[in-house]
């Protein structure tokens, strides 16, 4: 039976990683090729189906890790993460220091991808950390939370855009009523999970080499302004080329233009040029000095661009064993509700494949026949299997391993703290759906 195939492979991957000690990324492969060959595969298309997954997976996320990280360290190393940290603490006091967190989250994730903001965010998040002595996951978890909010519920992200465009749903409309279920839910779960006694007991350390340890005065910052203004360069024009394409259309000529200078590992290369001159020259320090801070940043990313791969791979190879199509036999004969149908399918395909993009695009696929009969607004179910896509995020989610490599979790860890709060944002994403649906039909 496929599903206990997988079942299996995530025990003993939580084995050799939890027990054996064994390195995620090396832990990951030889999962991979166990499931794949006991689903069936030959063995040459599993290793073509985990070079598939390895580089459908880094392909462009690659770059954005890269950039995303040299421009935190520059901003590190020069005092810029150090002030907007400051301000936002004199701003919203230490103990605000959560809401802060989160509607920066919100307001970035509303058209950057989770790996993107997060990226962006996370050296923000080492240096308030720092700054303020409070633990880690205090601050990071409701901004995780909220950038998962927001990259799962809400077009114009890849999933609930590309299931809009199969249920023949408005996305403005979609993206209307999910911002009505987003922001209460992904804002009740980042404000209550960092306060949950099993939360609590957690206390990672930022990995080293991550954030820059000297403290800088007043006088050796940069302003506000200017470090603000490198902070969200890339999201100007990354919303902006969203915003646009949401007026004129993917169409339109000007489109090929502006969706370039939009596309994020772009939007984080032009980001890094203006920060050497910005953060770098224009004060007086060397290209030199700013390159090494580049250098610098990468080393530690090493391994969690290996394990974030691997995750990959371990994903294709679940998809291309068949088990999206056993799941579409298996729900073919359910009679529920189908906005509850529609949420449980996604649920199941979010645990079995991991990716919350491969998940709600296959189970939009099953759900199709639903939405052409059931007579429900197009828009809830659209978000019912987008709330439901991202439920579950375990270890055969790439995104997973990000979360636990950034903020330096174990893996029973990572699953104690994510695996819960994406699966309370889906449970609270359905209620919401049969709540909007109940309003408007």
């Amino acid at each position: 039976m496929p599903l206990v195939v997988v079942g299996l492979g995530v025990v003993l991957l939580l084995f050799l990683m939890t027990k054996m000690k064994l390195n995620g990324f090396i832990a990951l492969i030889l999962v991979a090729i166990l499931v794949g060959a006991a689903q069936g595969m030959p063995l040459p298309d599993i290793m073509d189906s985990m070079a598939d997954g390895v580089g459908g997976q880094l392909d462009d996320l690659i770059l954005v890790i890269g950039f995303g990280a040299m421009i935190g360290k520059i901003m590190a190393d020069c005092g810029a993460a150090q002030r907007i940290a400051m301000s936002m603490i004199n701003k919203f006091g230490v103990k605000n220091v959560q809401v802060a967190m989160l509607v920066t989250a919100f307001a970035l994730g509303v058209t950057m991808f989770f790996e993107v903001a997060f990226v962006i965010l996370v050296p923000l998040v080492f240096t308030i950390v720092r700054e303020t002595g409070v633990k880690l996951l205090w601050v990071g978890l409701p901004m995780a939370v909220g950038l998962s909010t927001m990259h799962s519920f809400l077009p114009p992200h890849p999933g609930p855009t590309a299931v809009a465009g199969m249920f023949e749903a408005s996305t403005g409309l979609t993206l209307l009523y999910g911002l009505f279920i987003a922001i209460p839910a992904g804002g009740l779960i980042a404000l209550l999970w960092p306060r949950l006694p099993f939360i609590r007991r957690m206390d990672p350390q930022i990995p080293a080499g991550l954030v820059s340890e000297k403290t800088f005065t007043d006088r050796e910052m940069p302003s506000f302004a200017v470090s603000i203004f490198s902070a969200l360069f890339p999201v100007v024009l990354i919303a902006g080329a969203s915003i646009t394409e949401l007026a004129v259309g993917p169409d339109h000529p000007v489109m090929t233009y502006v969706g370039f200078f939009g596309d994020a590992p772009i939007a984080l290369l032009l980001s890094l040029l203006l920060s050497l001159w910005l953060l770098g020259t224009r004060v007086g320090r060397s290209l030199d000095d700013v390159m090494k801070s580049a250098g610098n940043s990468v080393k530690p990313m090493a391994m969690i661009v290996l394990v974030i791969g691997a995750g990959g791979a371990f994903k294709q190879v679940l998809v291309d064993g068949g088990i999206s199509d056993y799941i579409t036999n298996l729900t073919s004969g359910w009679s529920v509700s189908p906005i509850v149908l529609a949420w449980a399918i996604a649920v199941i395909m979010r645990v079995a494949l991991g990716s919350a993009s491969v998940a709600v695009v296959t189970a939009a696929g099953i759900a199709l026949p639903l939405v052409q009969a059931a007579g429900i607004s197009p828009e809830v179910m659209v978000l019912a299997v987008s709330c439901g896509s991202v439920a579950f995020s375990h270890v055969n989610d790439p995104g997973f391993w990000m979360y636990k490599e950034y903020f330096g979790l174990s893996v029973m860890d990572a699953i104690k703290s994510r695996t819960t709060y994406t699966t309370a944002l889906a449970i609270l994403g359905l209620i919401g759906c049969l709540a909007v649906n109940a309003v408007i039909s």
